[in-house]
C-alpha cells in the first residue's frame, strides 16, 4: 500500500479497535491482499480505542494509519473518529477480530455510487451468548422491520460501506456503544437512501468479546426505538395509541355490561391513547418541518 494524498483516497476502510492484537495484523493483511487486486485508492485507518496492548503498534507496522483515544470511549466513539478522520468519499468499516470475512470488501464497493450503504449481511450468529443474541438480534431486528416498513437481514452487522457525506450530516444521532453500527442502518432507511444487503460468512472471533448481555441488549433495543422516534414518530407512536385506544373500548364495552356504567379507568385509558398519538402527531409535523429547512 504506497503513500497517497488526500485528495488521491477515493476509500477509507475504518477498524475500531480495542485490545485486539491477536488478529489485527492478519485483518490488515487480508484487506490490503484485496485491494491491491483493485484499481481503488485507499487508506486503512485504525482507531485504537484506549488499548493496553500492542494494537497500535502492531497495526502502524502493517501499514495503517493509526489513531489513538488515550482512554476506552466505546465502539461508537471510535467509529465515529474513524469517521470524521477518513479521507475517502466511501468508508467501509470492519472489525479488527477476525470474524469478518474481509477479502470480500472489494464485493461490497462495486455496488457504488448506486446505492449510499452496502452492508455484510451475516448468515449466522457466531458470537458469544450465541442462543440469547441470537433471539435478542431477532426479537429487535423484527421490531425494527415493523416500525420501518423495510426487510432487514441484519440490522448490526460490523461490515458495512456508505457515502461519508450522508453519514456525516447525522453523526450527532450515532451512539458511542456497540448499538453505533444499528444506528446508522436504521438512518439510511429511515431517511429513503438506497441501502443493499450482500450475504456474507461469519466467523468466530480471536480474542476476548466486548460484549455485555444486558446492557448492550437494553441499549441496542433504545438504539432501534430512539432512531426511529426521531425520523419517524408517528411508527412508535400509533401502534401505542392504537393498542391502549384498543384496550380502553373493550374494558369500556365489559364494564357497561357487567357494571352498568364506565369507570374512571376506562375514560383514562382512552384519553391516554388520545394524548399519545397527539404527541405523535405533533412530533411528526416537527420533522417534516425540518426536513423542509
Amino acid at each position: 500500500m504506497t503513500h497517497l494524498n488526500d485528495k488521491d483516497i477515493q476509500v477509507s476502510i475504518v477498524i475500531p479497535a480495542y485490545n485486539e492484537e491477536k488478529a489485527i495484523g492478519e485483518d490488515i493483511e487480508r484487506i490490503k491482499k484485496a485491494m491491491d487486486q483493485t484499481d481503488y485508492r485507499y487508506e486503512i485507518l485504525v482507531v485504537d480505542d484506549g488499548s493496553s496492548d500492542e494494537t497500535s503498534r502492531i497495526a502502524g507496522e502493517h501499514g495503517a494509519r493509526v489513531i489513538r483515544h488515550y482512554e476506552n470511549r466505546g465502539s461508537g466513539a471510535a467509529r465515529k473518529t474513524g469517521i470524521r478522520e477518513a479521507r475517502g468519499d466511501i468508508i467501509v468499516m470492519t472489525d479488527a477480530d477476525g470474524s469478518y470475512p474481509n477479502h470480500v470488501i472489494p464485493e461490497l464497493l462495486k455496488f457504488f455510487p448506486e446505492y449510499d450503504q452496502v452492508i455484510g449481511a451475516r448468515r449466522e450468529e457466531k458470537g458469544t451468548y450465541r442462543i440469547l443474541r441470537s433471539f435478542a438480534k431477532l426479537f429487535i431486528r423484527k421490531l425494527a422491520e415493523f416500525l420501518v416498513g423495510k426487510s432487514i437481514p441484519d440490522l448490526n452487522s460490523g461490515l458495512r460501506a456508505f457515502k461519508k457525506d450522508i453519514i456525516l450530516k447525522y453523526l450527532y444521532l450515532i451512539p458511542n456503544g456497540f448499538s453505533c453500527v444499528s444506528s446508522i442502518t436504521l438512518i439510511f432507511l429511515t431517511n429513503g437512501y438506497r441501502v443493499k444487503f450482500v450475504p456474507i460468512d461469519y466467523y468466530k472471533r480471536i480474542g476476548e468479546s466486548k460484549f455485555h448481555p444486558i446492557t448492550d441488549t437494553y441499549n441496542y433495543l433504545l438504539t432501534v426505538i430512539r432512531i426511529i422516534t426521531y425520523f419517524n414518530p408517528l411508527k412508535v407512536f400509533t401502534p401505542v395509541s392504537m393498542f391502549l385506544f384498543t384496550v380502553g373500548t373493550i374494558k369500556s364495552v365489559y364494564d357497561v355490561i357487567s357494571q352498568g356504567t364506565l369507570q374512571e379507568s376506562d375514560i383514562i385509558i382512552i384519553l391516554s391513547a388520545v394524548i399519545i398519538i397527539s404527541i405523535g402527531m405533533l412530533a411528526d409535523l416537527i420533522v417534516t418541518h425540518g426536513r423542509r429547512e
